[in-house]
């Protein structure tokens, strides 16, 4: 299987074999229900797609729920599809099938984290880009302290450029974060503590990749 989705639950740190404490990420991650199997013959390529957490059948639409009653579980929450699983889980990837993440990851592995990053709101260059402000408050430059400072050209081309870092919309995008080292495995409580920072707020999905 090349991933599971998860719950990010928020930060901790855990002491390493050398005594340094080390700073993780807990998520839950899963358990997920396989809801779809595909195939060269049927659909072009192979791929398996998982749901994860449950949900109130009313907060779902009708072909959600006959779809999730294919795979005889209840309406979920979050659905993802990881293409071009390995051979060796042939006989775990079948419909209705439960997978935990012991069954995918095991400490000492390395995978990518996948979710929306915080949404920041509307956000001037210095927070959004690192720039540096127009710099002193001699000359006149008491109010020009975050300032983007000079835009473009004046007689040619007379605008501003397309593509020019400037404020707006900050977060709130899709993030991928990889080479994160599995440090351990919690499989009584479904849950895997990842080596440094995950996108997104508490209790967003996340998605781990091998």
């Amino acid at each position: 299987m090349p991933g599971i989705i998860g719950r990010k639950i928020g930060m901790t740190s855990v002491f390493g074999p050398d005594g340094q404490s080390q700073p993780v990420t807990v998520i839950e991650a899963g358990p997920c229900v396989v809801t779809q199997v595909k195939n060269e013959d049927t659909d072009g390529y192979r791929a398996v797609q998982l749901a994860f957490g449950d949900k109130k059948e009313k907060n779902s639409t009708k072909p959600l729920v006959g779809h999730f009653k294919k795979a005889n579980t209840t309406p979920k929450r979050a659905v993802a599809e990881f293409r071009d699983f390995r051979k060796e889980f042939e006989g775990i990837v079948e419909l209705g099938k439960e997978i935990r993440v012991q069954d995918v990851f095991a400490e000492g592995d390395f995978l990518d984290a996948v979710g929306t990053s915080k949404g920041r709101g509307f956000q001037g260059v210095v927070k959004r880009h690192g720039f540096s402000g127009v710099g002193g408050q001699t000359h006149g430059q008491h109010n020009r302290l975050r300032a983007p400072g000079s835009m473009g050209n004046a007689s040619f081309a007379s605008r501003v450029i397309k593509g020019k870092r400037l404020a707006g919309r900050m977060g709130g995008d899709r993030v991928k974060v990889t080479n994160l080292k599995v440090v351990k495995i919690m499989p009584e409580q479904n849950l895997i503590l990842i080596s440094g920072s995950v996108p997104g707020p508490k209790n967003s999905t996340i998605i781990l990749q091998k």
